[in-house]
């Protein structure tokens, strides 16, 4: 008699880490699920473990509570690996309250100094850029995260009166700028790019604070040889990401110029429902997530596109050194692009936002290789 076949053994895990899922409002937990399924089935091709701790932070807690971000959950997140967010807003806070009081504050408090925002452009998915495909756009902006004028320096005179004054104050530290231009300058060296390193900025009018940005990255710059720089006023960026987003391989930028260069970048590769992005602290705890807001709209109705979150629990792995498990992702996430979805937008892809997840995980398991 023949003997039954052994079952094959199970990946031995080596590795574990301790992620916080802060799924937020709206379409967010929607869309966290989806990544954290896709998350866990290219963690179990390898060795590694994925350990998950909830939190309920955002509008729904804060009408209850009156609390954003208490000081108990914060230290929690302090002792995390990572930290994996959906989306923050709810149409019944006063905006401004959930942004201030969890995001930036997370940024700061995490000392998240850099924002990287990849933009690329998918097989498969439609760009307004008329004769530009993935070919063309494919580049990373490293935007400044807790300075600028997000520092949050500023105030009133006269208020409500008809001589009122409202003053807000871009903080640019030499130790910030230079740890961001670092940063970006060490990413371009080791990006599979073509090693040019744009800084944007507005020299011509901003002459203190672009000033300190522009001699900072001409210091620096004398450190990497290998890597050729430019400079680009930031209203010339935004024209060349338009006409030839090609020029560009990584952008480094000031908070502002990079909250706004992004939001044009995540247009240029196809929409909010691609867009992922990190608050990356280098030596500590980074959080990822995707670009597009709650879009309480679209709340229960298995319609949002997870793709964007998705593809924010690759660049999570990425950080933690799964590099292997991330280009996986993003393979899986290319192929379901290139093969499957009619269009990005919510209501218009052609499968519902659990069956997206579906389809991502069944990529990964069409390539058995473990990561």
């Amino acid at each position: 008699m023949g003997h039954a076949p052994k079952p094959s053994a199970a990946p031995v895990v080596t590795r574990t880490y301790r992620i916080a899922v802060i799924p937020g409002d709206g379409t967010g937990p929607e869309v966290i699920r989806e990544g954290r399924k896709v998350m866990e089935a290219v963690a179990s091709r390898g060795r590694f473990h994925l350990a998950w701790r909830d939190y309920d932070l955002g509008g729904a807690r804060y009408l209850k509570t009156q609390e954003t971000l208490p000081d108990t959950v914060l230290k929690e997140l302090r002792d995390v690996d990572a930290i994996y967010l959906g989306a923050i807003g709810h149409p019944d806070v006063k905006p401004g309250v959930l942004e201030r009081g969890i995001l930036l504050r997370l940024r700061v408090e995490l000392d998240q100094y850099i924002n990287l925002r990849p933009v690329k452009l998918y097989p498969g998915v439609w760009t307004p850029l008329k004769d530009k495909g993935p070919e063309q756009i494919d580049f990373v902006v490293v935007r400044e995260n807790t300075e600028g004028l997000y520092a949050g320096v500023g105030g009133f005179l006269r208020r409500g009166s008809a001589e009122e004054v409202a003053l807000q104050t871009s903080v640019n530290t030499r130790r910030g700028v230079e740890r961001c231009v670092r940063y970006a300058f060490e990413f371009t060296r080791k990006r599979a790019g073509r090693r040019k390193l744009t800084l944007c900025g507005k020299t011509n009018v901003l002459t203190y604070a672009h000033e300190l940005w522009q001699r900072v990255f001409n210091e620096v710059a004398s450190e990497f040889p290998d890597v050729t720089t430019d400079y680009a006023h930031v209203d010339a960026c935004c024209m060349w990401m338009v006409k030839n987003p090609e020029w560009f391989d990584v952008i480094v930028t000031d908070n502002m110029f990079g909250d706004i260069i992004t939001d044009l970048g995540a247009m240029i590769q196809g929409g909010m429902g691609i867009a992922a992005g990190a608050n990356l602290n280098p030596q500590g705890v980074s959080m990822f997530e995707p670009i597009g807001g709650s879009a309480p709209k679209y709340t229960g109705q298995g319609v949002i596109n997870p793709l964007a979150a998705i593809c924010a629990g690759g660049m999570l792995l990425d950080q933690l050194g799964e590099t292997q498990a991330a280009r996986a992702v993003e393979q899986a996430v290319m192929q379901v692009t290139a093969t499957k979805l009619k269009s990005l937008a919510a209501g218009q892809m052609g499968y519902s936002t659990s069956e997206v997840g579906d389809l991502v995980v069944g990529f990964l398991e069409q390539h058995k290789s473990s990561p």
